[in-house]
This record gives C-alpha cells, sequence and structure tokens, in this order.
C-alpha cells in the first residue's frame, strides 16, 4: 500500500470563505468584507466611497484611489459576510467531518476576529474563544486541525491606514497575530502554515494579463520580501513555543510546461518556474533568495529594503514542511496564442491533450504527480497537499440526492496521481481536499461553484437555508479514507 500509516486525510477551507459572522463577536472587516460576487466571465470587484462622497468599484488588487475609503454599500450583494456561516454551523460541519473518518481539517484563523483593526495591544478574546471551541470540537473527533494563519485576510483598517504588507511595521503585527495562535492553541493545534499561497503576490500579475509598470513590481516583491520575514520569525516563536509544532509554507502550486520544442520556449518555461514557484519555495524551506532572483529585480528595476537581519533571519526561519495547492497546469509559449484559455485565474494556451472544468481549468493529474516529485527532489522535506478539488455545477434532483460522478472521477485520478509520486519515493504526508464543504468561491464569490463533498442549501445572491447534504462524493471519500486509499472504486 503506498499510502503510510498515519496518513492525514481531510479536507479545507478558509475562515473568509466558509465562517461568515463576518460583524459578531467583535470581528473587524477585511478585504473580502467590501468584496462583491462575481461570475466566471465577471470580476469580482471591491467597493469604496470616493472623495467626493460617490459610490465606486474597481477591481481586486487595484489601489484605492487617493482620497477615498473602502465601504459597504447597501446596493451590492457580500458573499463572504455570511459565506456558509461556519461560525454557527462548526459543531454540525465538524461531525459531517468525522462521519468521513477525516484525520486532519484545514482551516485559517481570521486575523481581524482576533484583532479587529490590527493595531490592538491585546487580542479580542470572544475571537479567541471562537477558535479554541472549533480546536476542542475537531479534537473531540481526533481529527488534527492544520491551521493557516494568513489566508487573504489582513485586516481592513492596515490596509486603508498603514499601508498593509507594503510596511514593514505590518511584520510585526502578524508575528503578535502569530504569537497569540501560538500561545492560545498550543496542544490543541500541532500544525500551522503561516501565509497561504504566498506566491499569488506574483502570480497574480500575470494572470490579470497586459503590461504593469515596474512600480507594481516594486510594490509586489516588497511586499513578499516582509512577508517571508514574517514568516521566518512566526516560524521560529512557534517552534520555541511548542517545539512539537510542525510549520509549513503553502504555495499555489501550478505545474508548467513548455508549448513546443522551441528552445525559447523551455527557456521562458523554466523562467516562469522561478518566478512563480521557486522564488517563494526557496526563500522559504531553504533561507535564501535564489541565484536568480537578482534577473526577476533587474527585469522590473526593483530595488527592495532588504536588511543584514532579514537575511539571518530568513537563514534561520525555514519552514518544516512543504505544502501546496494543485488545481490545474499551464503551457509557457512565446509564440503567438492560438487558443486561449479563457476562465477563472486561467491563462495562456489551451493544452490539446487536457480537458477543462467549467472555469477553465486545465484537469491534469499527471502534473500533480510531476510537481510532487520535482519539490520533493528539489527541498527534501515532508510535502502535503492542502488544496485540490473541482469547482462544478451540482443539481439537487427531487428526493434530495447530489450525483457528483465528475467530482469522484477528479479525485480518483489524482489520488492516483500523489499514489505514484509517493511510490516514486516522495514523502508525501497528507492531503486535504479544497472546499470538503461547499463554500463561497475565492475567485469568483458564487456559490454555484461546488467543491465539497457536502451541499449547503445557499445561492450566488446569498438566499437558502444553509441546509447541509451529503453528496455520492461523501460517500466515496468516506470509503478512500476508511481504505487509506487502497479502494478508489
Amino acid at each position: 500500500m503506498a499510502f503510510p500509516n498515519g496518513f492525514l486525510w481531510g479536507g479545507a477551507v478558509a475562515a473568509n470563505q466558509w465562517e461568515g459572522g463576518w460583524n459578531l463577536g467583535g470581528r473587524g472587516p477585511a478585504m473580502t468584507d467590501v468584496t462583491t460576487g462575481g461570475t466566471v466571465n465577471e470580476h469580482r470587484k471591491v467597493t469604496y466611497i470616493d472623495k467626493d462622497g460617490n459610490h465606486c468599484t474597481m477591481l481586486q488588487h487595484e489601489k484605492l484611489p487617493e482620497g477615498a475609503h473602502y465601504a459597504v454599500l447597501d446596493e451590492y450583494h457580500y458573499p463572504n459576510h455570511e459565506a456558509v456561516d461556519g461560525y454557527h454551523h462548526y459543531k454540525e460541519d465538524i461531525a459531517l467531518f468525522a462521519e468521513m473518518g477525516f484525520k486532519q481539517f484545514r482551516m485559517s484563523i481570521s486575523w481581524s476576529r482576533l484583532y479587529p483593526t490590527g493595531l490592538e495591544k491585546e487580542p479580542n478574546r470572544e475571537g479567541v474563544e471562537f477558535y479554541r471551541s472549533v480546536f476542542e470540537e475537531c479534537r473531540k473527533y481526533d481529527i488534527e486541525p492544520l491551521v493557516t494563519i494568513w489566508h487573504f485576510d489582513t485586516p481592513l483598517y492596515l490596509e486603508e491606514h498603514c499601508g498593509g504588507w507594503l510596511n514593514r511595521e505590518t511584520i510585526d503585527l502578524y508575528v503578535r497575530f502569530a504569537t497569540t495562535c501560538f500561545t492560545e492553541y498550543k496542544g490543541l493545534v500541532h500544525h500551522w502554515l503561516t501565509f497561504n499561497e504566498i506566491n499569488n503576490t506574483i502570480m497574480f500579475l500575470d494572470f490579470a494579463g497586459g503590461e504593469h509598470a515596474d512600480q507594481e513590481y516594486q510594490d509586489a516583491y516588497q511586499h513578499l520580501h516582509y512577508q517571508f520575514v514574517a514568516s521566518a520569525k512566526a516560524v521560529m516563536i512557534g517552534h520555541a513555543i511548542d517545539p512539537d509544532n510542525m510549520i509549513g509554507c503553502m504555495i499555489c502550486g501550478i505545474t508548467n510546461y513548455p508549448a513546443t520544442c522551441d528552445p525559447k520556449d523551455i527557456l521562458a518555461c523554466q523562467h516562469q518556474w522561478e518566478k512563480n514557484i521557486y522564488y517563494c519555495g526557496d526563500v522559504q524551506v531553504l533561507g535564501a533568495y535564489g541565484s536568480y532572483a537578482t534577473r526577476l529585480w533587474k527585469e522590473h528595476n526593483v530595488s527592495l529594503d532588504i536588511t543584514d537581519e532579514d537575511l539571518e533571519l530568513l537563514s534561520a526561519g525555514t519552514v518544516d514542511m512543504y505544502t501546496f495547492s494543485y488545481y490545474m497546469s499551464s503551457l509557457v509559449t512565446t509564440h503567438k496564442v492560438t487558443d486561449q484559455v479563457a476562465g477563472n485565474f486561467s491563462k495562456g494556451q489551451k493544452n490539446e491533450y487536457l480537458e477543462y472544468s467549467d472555469w477553465g481549468w486545465a484537469v491534469d493529474p499527471d502534473g500533480l504527480q510531476y510537481y510532487l516529485e520535482m519539490m520533493y527532489q528539489r527541498y527534501n522535506v515532508p510535502m502535503m497537499v492542502v488544496e485540490n478539488g473541482l469547482g462544478a455545477y451540482d443539481k439537487v434532483e427531487e428526493d434530495g440526492s447530489i450525483h457528483d460522478p465528475y467530482r469522484i472521477d477528479y479525485f480518483r485520478k489524482h489520488i492516483k496521481a500523489m499514489e505514484k509520486a509517493i511510490e516514486n519515493g516522495v514523502d508525501v504526508i497528507g492531503y486535504t481536499t479544497w472546499g470538503c464543504i461547499d463554500v463561497v468561491s475565492a475567485g469568483t464569490g458564487e456559490m454555484r461553484k461546488r467543491y465539497g463533498f457536502i451541499y449547503v442549501d445557499m445561492d450566488d445572491e446569498g438566499k437558502g437555508t444553509m441546509k447541509r447534504s451529503r453528496k455520492d462524493s461523501f460517500y466515496w471519500y468516506k470509503k478512500v479514507i476508511a481504505s487509506n486509499g487502497a479502494d478508489l472504486d
């Protein structure tokens, strides 16, 4: 049997997509709370009031205009406000995870639930106790929490008034937050991730397409550097508070292939790996910037605020494990794109050998095996696949059943690919499927884009009962876990 004893089967969610309760229990707002819904073809928008009092919107990752302030506006729907109300349903949800046999549940802690503005000296006790209750509920069923400390939810106050991650002072504010997490939940949580999909800061510039000013790259690389330092500090503190803590990085893993055998495509593909994948992994696992970093910075005249102390911290605060999300692969070419991929956070040349999801993502289980083997060869640390899943339309039958063979087929193929990587020597210790219960899509804000084994009665407009029900895939994954990956039929 390829999967080792004690393999951590489970599922994953994020606070801003599962939890809801955006203004309850003393929680402050985050960027997701001023972000509207969208679709596969229509981007989500961020809402604000400009200096003249006009209600306005902008694309995510755009900068707030001078004199404007973020605002929740009555004329828009904000799907993350209520999400799927894990805030009130967590006991029910965790019981369902336990019924499936979960060994591990990956979730995140909303920074602004513990520190509403990010500047407080002491944490919000109601928020602290909420997460304690969630972790205790997991422990009741012998489910190991895997906790992401930052999952795209910097307190909105820090974003608007303090420069967010372009301000060096945010490092210590994050470290205060992380230290609170390590201290308060010592003994309840042993597996931690410092930053979710940290490489998205650079990758999203590519996804956006078009030409980007050097200043955008300057900001992106500086943002990343401060997060690297914050992560390194957190790792050292986490180990000091509890030596049993296992702390990892989390990378958005996309397998890149050259579209042709043209040497220029081969080289462009290598550079894509360096920029979007290795850049972050090398710093967090190996403790230093790769030699190619100088080239990346030079391409856009980037000059970073990096101190000698920073470099010492990066070297000392390396992570214990490499974790990543995997949904798709991508083609890299220097030639004119003839068959454009169209979808949510996807771009470039379409791969004629692969099928694509309803949201334009290449379904490529072989790419998961490739990625695992490449990364393990590079880093030689334990690995976890902490996000993997298929966003799809689900139909509720008249009798309430939900037949999702497409989801089962997707997971079967990816689990087999993971098994091959393990057989080839990769130390994979866990697998948490994305959106084990239906959650609000991060990319589109939709509910119709469903990932879960558990259906939640909620639509794109926020209407529904929140009733939970089991899909066919629920019973299939239960069988997979019970057999430790041996029974995939």
